[in-house]
């Protein structure tokens, strides 16, 4: 029988899905694609960060999920919480996109290039954040909705550039539209920023071995290093933090995985970075390399801690 994949209605969700579902059927295994509104997808008026950030574009579907009207559900992972409700899993995390955050402007036009006030949309408090830290003088002011709105918007004069996720902009066929991708080491990303998640039901036992082939080990790592980041924090997908973990290779043939991460007042007023490194066990022995990318998050996120980070989040949500 097909398995019911469950995803959110939006262009970029359903892109999503049907990749999810074409990789499937190279594999034998056949999937019909359910459409779930969430939360998030309903509320538009308001700011992400006001509706409470957790679980806003994840609820509904692990619902359906759970009363065993879907099978598994496709999501971008930066929108997941770092706490899955009880009896839920992810079986696989797919390779990632480009995990960048991106400029749109006029062709040609760059970051330090903007006018001074220039007019910025964003609907990420954590894209906020950093841009009045690198750029005080700048008005950024909220945009919701899908890519094709906020572009088209962007086009009309409403402003005179935006900050969205790269991968989303490539995987619509939108990537014309970028200006600049914006370096890791001024615009951190989002936790899991670029990457799809699988959830199931942890007991679907045939669910999860359909699924796992589609895992890519590398971002599954690389991806728990930054979840257990925000666990640690005690903040939600909205907060204004960025995670960003990557493998290196070092001269003496280790791999290393590197977590640089930075939280920031609104304003960005006050800002702190910290990024560390372990070295890592193959990736084929995946439970003790997913072991170490979990003490790295923790351990940057205990150097975040120590710097000041609480009281910043605690103004985040103030």
């Amino acid at each position: 029988m097909p398995l019911r994949l469950g995803s959110r209605g939006s262009p970029l969700a359903r892109w999503q899905a049907q990749e999810v579902q074409r990789r499937l059927a190279a594999l034998g295994q056949s999937c019909e694609i359910v459409l779930v509104q969430t939360t998030g997808d309903r509320r538009t008026d308001v700011s992400l960060a006001t509706l409470g950030g957790k679980g806003l574009f994840t609820r509904e579907l692990e619902l359906e999920l759970a009363g065993h009207r879907l099978d598994a559900a496709v999501h971008s992972l930066k929108d997941v919480p770092s706490l899955l409700p009880q009896g839920m899993a992810l079986a696989a995390i797919l390779e990632r996109e480009d995990p960048h955050d991106a400029l749109i402007a006029a062709p040609g036009m760059r970051w330090d290039q903007l006018a001074h006030g220039a007019r910025v949309g964003t609907s990420s408090l954590r894209r906020q954040a950093q841009a009045l830290a690198l750029r005080p003088d700048l008005r950024i002011l909220p945009l919701r909705g899908n890519v094709d709105t906020r572009l088209r918007r962007w086009r009309d004069g409403d402003f005179d550039a935006l900050l969205l996720a790269a991968a989303g902009l490539k995987r619509l066929g939108r990537a014309d539209a970028i200006a600049e991708i914006l370096p890791a080491d001024q615009f951190c990303p989002s936790a899991g920023q670029g990457a799809l998640a699988l959830e199931c039901r942890a007991d679907d036992h045939a669910t999860w071995t359909a699924l796992q082939p589609l895992n890519h080990a590398a971002t599954a790592v690389a991806v728990t290093a930054e979840r257990a980041l925000l666990q640690r924090l005690e903040c939600g997908c909205q907060a204004p933090v960025g995670a960003y973990a990557r493998m290196e290779a070092a001269p003496d043939e280790c791999d290393y995985l590197v977590l640089s991460a930075v939280i920031a007042s609104a304003d960005g007023q006050r800002l702190v970075r910290r990024h560390s490194q372990i070295s890592l066990p193959a990736l084929d022995a995946a439970p003790a390399a997913e072991v170490a990318a979990r003490r790295l998050g923790l351990a940057v996120a205990e150097a975040l801690l120590g710097a000041g980070a609480a009281a910043i989040l605690r103004e985040s949500y103030a």
